[in-house]
């Protein structure tokens, strides 16, 4: 029996099973199960050479992956926000391989991967798929960019990407004690159900946010814009009027949770031509990382200027949380 027999006939015992307190921990065995062959199906073959073209080396300051069915307009999109040059035409499956593109926002080089379009059954391997989801899975974001001609239904048979992150320390902590625990009862405050408790403890999961982009927004009615734009996690543009394009990067950026730091020397002016991108809640040892290695063994204290302080300046210390357009002057020893 195949793996996906095997699923589908995981999937009708559990449709069958009554769920009651006695069938819960069946139900539990079955749920692992079915996690289990799925995790073999997204898992590449140890046989075989790579997909060709989805090798992309991870560069930038972020890494952001644009999925979708064939047509929606990811190519033009991606010719749009970067320098990159992606065909596009009005035929299916016009990109092949993963094309990449770098977007230049607020002093930060944010990689733009343009995937091939998708069809059911990606997660079977069918068009690409698995190549695809395994370069999804390296992103800081995903953008599932959707046809808004097309209502929603390619909304609803999308692969399924969470938009909330989940306890990731979990899966840590059971990794340490697994050897020694037979039974436990675990208390974890998450808005998670049983399957992504489940896609933790297994592992075969990433959860990462999610931007759905609504594209050809021109082509449909004003009520049906107004309706798009206020769903959670969407945005509305057109690429063929570029239109909303600003408010996508701004939105993007949000998700990307990326933050601006300017550094000082003494004496002088603060350097705002080159900023150092670092990610939200990024501290000041983190910051001495980035300019150089050796920094924080030599690090005395340092000044900051800006939001993140009460008073400007504020002589602080590693672990000060720094924020967004903070100026950061340090001091060695």
């Amino acid at each position: 029996m195949g793996i996906l027999e095997k699923i589908a006939e995981i999937e009708r015992e559990i449709a069958r099973t009554q769920k009651n307190k006695a069938t819960e921990y069946h139900l539990g065995l079955l749920k692992a199960k079915l996690a289990k062959y799925r995790a073999q199906l997204l898992e590449p073959k140890s046989t075989g050479a790579k997909g060709e073209g989805f090798d992309v080396m991870k560069s930038g300051d972020a890494r952001v992956a644009l999925i979708g069915f064939p047509s929606v307009g990811k190519s033009t999109f991606l010719s749009l926000m970067t320098s990159t040059a992606s065909e596009a035409a009005s035929y299916e499956f016009t990109t092949l391989t993963c094309i990449p593109g770098v977007i230049e926002y607020k002093g930060a080089n944010i990689q733009l991967l343009d995937l091939p379009g998708i069809i059911e059954g990606a997660a079977q391997g069918k068009g690409r798929g698995r190549q695809v989801i395994a370069v999804a899975r390296t992103a800081d974001v995903v953008i599932m960019m959707l046809d808004a001609t097309k209502g929603e239904v390619q909304r609803c048979v999308m692969p399924t990407v969470c938009v909330f992150v989940c306890v990731r320390d979990l899966f840590d902590f059971f990794n340490r004690f697994s050897s020694e625990i037979f039974n436990a009862e675990v208390l974890f405050r998450e808005d998670s159900t049983p399957d992504e408790f489940i896609d933790v403890i297994v592992g075969n999961r990433v959860y990462m946010p999610c931007l759905y982009v609504y594209n050809k927004v021109d082509q449909i009615s004003i009520e049906e814009v107004d309706r798009l734009a206020h769903r959670a996690n969407s945005v509305i543009i057109s690429c063929g009027m570029k239109l909303n394009l600003d408010y996508l990067l701004e939105t993007l950026w949000e998700y990307l949770a990326l933050i601006c730091i300017y550094t000082k020397k003494r004496g002088e002016r603060p350097d705002f031509n080159d900023a150092i991108i670092m990610r939200r809640a990024a501290s000041v040892e983190h910051v001495c990382h980035r300019i150089h290695r050796t920094l924080a063994s030599q690090f005395k204290y340092a000044l900051v200027w800006g939001t993140s302080t009460k008073y400007s300046p504020q002589r602080v210390g590693l672990t000060h949380i720094m924020e967004h357009e903070d100026v950061i002057q340090i001091v060695k020893k």
